[in-house]
């Protein structure tokens, strides 16, 4: 009875707010458990991931045998486990997620630490927010929106934001920021009507995410300016496009097949491949988390095969089985050290369900779409970009724009900001979500202005 009675006190002490930082490729993020115990006395878990604002997400499996408490998060398809240490005061262990692990120590906190962005308008609005659908016919999916537009009488000039790569929604919510909801207060308060959409498969959009390209994207934005045309509200000849990251790809491949747009603003684009950006933008990243030139060397040879193998091998499915064949043998070949350093799975290896976008975004020539613009094109990419390269970016841009005989473009690097166009330190993503700027002012008045 007496040790029975010590297991008891034990998990007692373990009820409260776990929280620990989790060090992921390009980033940091906080995830913390919440552990308490139901009307029967046993364990219970959910997870948040405060910096993702994502909460409760159920903690399937809770136990603690020896000292060692053991989280499953089926969801997630991972697990945390670790050694409870004797104080109560924190739990060393790992966080599996996918077959790959990561050390993550939780210690007890009494609330997590609200992060504070400044930027983020407060409702009541100046201006209308409606909530709004609209369909792809050709994609047979429906997307999700809001679009927000001024009290006074229209028709107004309206842009429509294009997201960046990833499962985006209609804030383009990354690192606990959300700046597409920055940009449509800004742009709507100067007048300008705004049209924010969650990607397909995201949010409130039907469709999947899984098996799209950029060219299934912009057959998206195509939708999104039929339905801007089809508002009274709107002026059909004054609708422009913002794309950010991959977004601000997608928008000149909009613009070079529809006579509607009346202009575009490109926000971190680039006219190189995908394959030249990413060889470019990992290296960055990897150098500036320390990683010796001998690594990335190592990092760019096993980028050249799997890229190889995406580019060649058509069918999906042989094409996971060489590239998992390809992972598994650099793992032998590379120390447990050096494969955290290359950061498996952010910057190597490419989800297996995210084949057809990597094998378009590899391949595809943004100078292509560029070259047909005859749109008024604003470009603009921040100093400490390491994602899409300013100099070398904002270069390819204004080389195809002259080939393609556009003499109305206007091109800046921003001092001192980085892919999201805040005010960074080094640029590197980890940044991103300790910075509380979402916007650097000097860039939402070079837009709105232009």
């Amino acid at each position: 009875v007496g040790f029975a009675q010590t297991e008891v006190n034990f998990e007692d002490n373990l009820v409260g707010i776990w929280q620990g930082k989790l060090e992921v490729p390009g980033m940091s993020l906080r995830i913390v458990f919440n552990i308490a115990k139901d009307e029967k006395g046993k364990l219970t878990a959910t997870m948040d991931s405060p910096d993702q604002r994502i909460e409760g997400i159920p903690v399937e499996e809770v136990t603690f045998k020896d000292g060692i408490l053991h989280l499953e998060v089926k969801s997630a398809r991972g697990f945390f486990e670790g050694k409870v240490q004797e104080d109560f005061l924190s739990i060393e262990g790992e966080l599996n997620q996918a077959g790959q692990s990561f050390p993550l120590v939780l210690e007890r906190v009494e609330e997590i630490v609200k992060i504070h962005r400044p930027q983020e308008p407060k409702k009541p609005y100046p201006y209308k927010e409606e909530e709004v659908t609209y369909e792809n016919k050709d994609a047979g999916i429906t997307l999700a929106g809001t679009l927000t537009f001024p009290f006074e009488k229209g028709p107004f000039p309206a842009v429509l934001l294009i997201t960046g790569s990833g499962a985006q929604d209609r804030n383009e919510t990354a690192a606990n920021h959300k700046p597409f909801l920055v940009w449509a207060d800004y742009l709507t308060r100067l007048g300008i009507a705004v049209l924010r959409v969650d990607d397909r498969g995201v949010g409130g959009s039907t469709g999947d995410f899984l098996q799209a390209t950029s060219e299934d994207f912009a057959g998206d934005v195509l939708a999104g300016i039929e339905y801007l045309k089809s508002r009274k509200e709107i002026d059909p000849r004054q609708i422009g496009l913002i794309g950010h990251s991959e977004g601000a790809i997608i928008a000149p491949m909009v613009a070079s097949q529809s006579p509607d747009v009346a202009f575009i603003v490109m926000m971190a684009g680039t006219g190189l491949t995908g394959e030249e950006i990413l060889y470019l933008q990992s290296a960055l990243i990897l150098k500036v988390n320390g990683v010796s030139d001998e690594l990335i060397t190592k990092s760019r040879a096993l980028q050249e095969s799997i890229y190889t193998v995406l580019k060649i091998e058509k069918d999906n499915t042989v094409a996971a089985e060489e590239l998992h064949g390809i992972i598994e043998n650099a793992k032998l070949q590379l120390s447990e050290e050096e494969r955290e350093k290359i950061l498996f799975g952010a910057f190597i290896e490419p989800p297996i369900k995210l084949i057809p976008w990597y094998r378009y975004f590899l391949t595809n020539d943004p100078k292509t779409a560029l070259m047909k613009l005859k749109c008024p094109v604003l470009a603009i990419n921040g100093e400490k970009d390491l994602q899409a390269l300013p100099k070398e970016s904002l270069q390819s841009i204004e080389e195809a724009l002259i080939a393609g005989g556009n003499k109305d473009y206007t091109l800046k690097e921003l001092p001192n900001l980085n892919h999201l166009f805040q005010t960074a330190q080094t640029g590197a993503p980890s940044e991103y979500g300790q910075i509380e700027e979402t916007i650097a002012p000097e860039a939402l008045d070079l837009v709105g202005k232009w």
